[in-house]
């Protein structure tokens, strides 16, 4: 029997629509499929493999961890964390995440930094989070403030062309102030004058495995710069004229860089190469600082000094939005021993969307493979690959 034409045309009607739904859910996203914009394939994610702790000796909590004048077997180090009064909420939680699993062990200080005074709720609340001590730290003016060689009006019609370019916090004037801070003053704060490590934390983050070891003495015996968990591509219209920078610096001081350093990592452009064109040959691969576990003698260096103070002058924190985790990692990748660099995987950590979770015992609450299983376009995004295939998984 024939069907009616306009129950044809309805069913023909239903299958597009649903055609066009399915798509919608299952198709990359943009640029993901782009030869052009991303080559290759994301390699096995190492955390789909059993984790376990860092081979060497490793310090547990047994005795010279209490509170206060008790805890005789700390080092110089800090749990750092630039935050504002609003944002105590999401302190409180990352916080609760971080004594839960590793420092009520160990009772390292809170170091809390903000532009502005603290309130005294904000003291309270975070006084109760834990039994380490905490302290609350004013940024100086004049690191905070602009600098004076920074054009006003120049700077106002960078935001434009950074706007027109889709960057995030491009108009926001305290952001660019913020990359700057982090990524060369603030281990100058006269209260960070006797600590070497530090743990830098911020509101909103997650924590998911027990760590049962003084990551701080980890880094101190086995003679680690910096530790990170995850490692993405940047923006690159964010830091259009950062590496030109850096190579007029390097051109200056060739004397700066490492033997050893991990500059292929800096300079690959074949996964991500509208990345590498558009940051004028810098793949645009860094260390997500909002997770870093460093030794500040590393900032303190004449090496890092003198780079740091360069980029400073060129303005690109203010003229464009030249970022503390760009900074930091070239910094590293060209100026230190690449052996000096770990690779956290065993503390689980989120920062959203973004996760490093170990396959491991140890971890709850996260989901292994995140990159690996997860989104295409989070895929695309981790520079870890790159990492394993230039310098490994130490």
């Amino acid at each position: 029997m024939a069907v009616a034409r306009p129950v044809r045309a309805l069913a023909l009607a239903v299958f597009v629509v649903c055609c066009f739904f399915l798509y919608t859910i299952w198709r990359p996203a943009p640029g993901t499929g782009s030869s052009a914009d991303f080559h290759g394939t994301i390699e096995r994610d190492p955390n789909l493999d059993l984790t376990g702790e860092p081979e060497g000796n490793l310090v547990r909590a047994t005795e010279g961890y209490a509170p206060g004048i008790g805890g005789t077997s700390r080092i110089n180090a800090t749990i750092l964390a630039l935050v504002r009064n609003e944002e105590l909420a999401g302190m409180l939680q990352s916080m609760q995440d971080l004594e839960r699993t590793w420092n009520s062990k160990f009772n390292y200080p809170w170091t809390f930094f903000n532009d502005v005074p603290f309130t005294e709720e904000f003291k309270r609340r975070t006084r109760a989070a834990t039994k380490a001590e905490t302290r609350y730290e004013v940024i100086p003016n004049e690191h905070w403030d602009v600098p004076s060689w920074i054009n006003d009006d120049l700077y106002k019609e960078s935001v434009k062309i950074l706007e027109e370019n889709e960057i995030q916090y491009a108009d926001k004037i305290s952001y660019h102030k913020m990359c700057r801070w982090n990524s060369g003053l603030f281990y100058k704060h006269p209260a960070l004058e006797n600590m070497q490590f530090y743990w830098r934390v911020e509101p909103k983050v997650h924590f998911f495995c027990d760590i049962d070891y003084d990551v701080f003495r980890y880094m101190q015996d086995h003679n680690k710069t910096y530790g990170f968990t995850i490692t993405l591509y940047d923006a690159p219209k964010s830091i259009p004229t950062l590496w030109p920078e850096t190579n007029k610096f390097v051109a200056q001081h060739p004397e700066y860089l490492h033997e050893n350093r991990a500059e292929p990592w800096l300079t690959e452009r074949e996964r991500r190469p509208i990345h590498w064109d558009e940051a004028n040959g810098y793949s645009t691969c860094h260390f997500w600082s909002n997770f870093e576990i460093a030794d500040m003698n590393f900032w303190r260096g004449q090496a890092y000094e003198d780079y740091f103070n360069h980029l400073d002058r060129a303005g690109g924190f203010f003229y464009e939005r030249w970022g503390d985790a760009p900074v930091h990692s070239i910094a590293l990748g060209l100026f230190e021993d690449k052996s000096k660099i770990h690779w956290f995987r065993d503390i689980g950590y989120q920062h959203i969307p973004f996760f490093n979770c170990p396959n491991s015992p140890k971890c709850k609450g996260c989901v292994t493979g995140r990159f690996t299983d997860g989104e295409a376009w989070l895929n695309k995004e981790d520079c870890r690959p790159n990492w394993f295939k230039y310098v490994g998984m130490g």
